[in-house]
């Protein structure tokens, strides 16, 4: 019997996946699997015996990567989960950004008790009005889940589609438009694009990438979208860059006090991912990398740890090993467990960063013995018996 600890509420389309052999608990200290979507868990004590912590949703600001992996515990994140619901998301930001609908919205609710708002309105519509987004171009930062989908629809919105990613995966490119412009420097889409959506995630290498050098570069009256991460973004930039008039609209899912009520500001409280279908499907997919990791040692998705996948385990045993990357940990396992008259049968490792992951199907129950020298090996930070 498994136990998961919920930090947040998940959806129940993904918890009732888990089915009889699992069991929700009401303290973390019990858990083996912890699902979290918001939830900061960089001071909290993580139990010995957890084994796997699933973010529902695709950033994992909120989770100690390093500190899990050193304690041998996987994390996982959802991506593409919700990558529709954050398309659609950035449509409306671009239409809220180039036609003032707020703006008349706001201008009806002041005048609804006049008896003339109607004809009043002919008039006073002119100060609302804007451009329409087809025929535009627009340059999509970052081609993964979501980027491609708002690269797909916006060609079959009429944009021109300009497309940059340096590591861009071969699914992602399978699944892009051939329609899509792909550019190999990004200054081409700063020069040639009136709208600029980026999707790329928050790294040393992209930290505030969107700062006054790149708007410096960009076509007068750009519109900045970032439904990503706001540090993505120089705001203090950004504030400038729309009080010189470079910049027309910067539209962002994250409220802060740098942009929120700002002149050329369209802040959006974080709702990217906050629809009913995004939330189940985020659910749905961490609860079967959980599944999926606890019952037979496979990982999808981790963050921290490379993915693995061996399959349904049909030996006799299946052992899990999580270590450091360091030279000569294969030979020393194999070793115990050829000293354990343990055989193995099939095996794979794979590695990430400072950290791997060894499986090794083996041909006999593993013994309590071996897996104490396992456990002994340094470099090792969590051995698991899978079957």
């Amino acid at each position: 019997m498994y136990q998961y600890y919920c930090l947040n509420p998940i959806a129940n389309v993904g918890l009732e996946l888990f089915g009889k052999d699992y069991e929700k608990t009401e303290e973390m200290k019990d858990a083996q699997a912890v699902l979290v979507r918001s939830a900061a868990m960089h001071d909290m004590d993580l139990p010995e015996q957890l084994e796997a912590v699933a973010r529902a949703g695709a950033g994992v600001n909120n989770i100690p990567l390093d500190k899990c992996a050193d304690q041998g515990i996987v994390v996982f994140n959802t991506p593409g989960a919700n990558a529709n619901g954050v398309k659609e998301l950035v449509f409306a930001g671009m239409l809220l950004a180039s036609r003032d609908i707020t703006g008349g919205i706001n201008w009806v609710l002041e005048n609804k008790d006049s008896e003339t708002v109607g004809k009043d309105a002919e008039k006073a519509k002119k100060a609302f009005a804007g451009c329409e987004i087809s025929g535009k171009k627009l340059g999509v930062i970052g081609l993964g889940a979501i980027g491609v989908k708002v690269a797909n629809a916006a060609t079959n919105l009429g944009m021109e589609v300009y497309g940059y990613d340096p590591y861009i995966s071969v699914n992602a490119a399978w699944n892009l438009s051939r329609s899509v412009k792909h550019i190999n420097n990004v200054e081409d889409i700063y020069q040639e694009c009136d709208y600029i959506t980026i999707h790329v995630p928050l790294l040393d290498a992209t930290r505030k990438m969107l700062n006054k050098e790149a708007f410096a570069k960009m076509k007068e009256g750009v519109v900045i979208l970032n439904f990503a991460r706001d540090l993505l973004v120089d705001e203090e930039d950004v504030l400038q860059a729309i009080r010189e008039g470079k910049v027309k609209k910067y539209v962002s899912d994250f409220p802060n006090s740098t942009t929120a009520g700002q002149e050329g500001c369209i802040v959006i409280p974080h709702l990217g991912a906050s629809t009913a279908e995004s939330e189940d499907n985020c659910a749905v997919m961490a609860v079967q990398e959980i599944k999926e990791y606890l019952e037979n040692g496979n990982i999808h998705n981790s963050v921290n740890f490379p993915n693995c996948d061996m399959g349904v385990c049909v030996a006799a045993g299946r052992v899990a090993v999580l270590h450091k990357n360091v030279k000569g940990l294969i030979g020393k396992y194999t070793a115990v467990l050829g000293n354990n008259n343990i055989n193995i049968s099939d095996m794979t490792n794979k590695s990430k960063g400072d950290y791997a992951y060894s499986l090794l199907d083996i041909d006999s129950p593993v013994t309590e013995a071996a897996i104490e020298q396992l456990k002994g090996i340094d470099g090792v930070r969590k051995v698991r018996v899978i079957k």
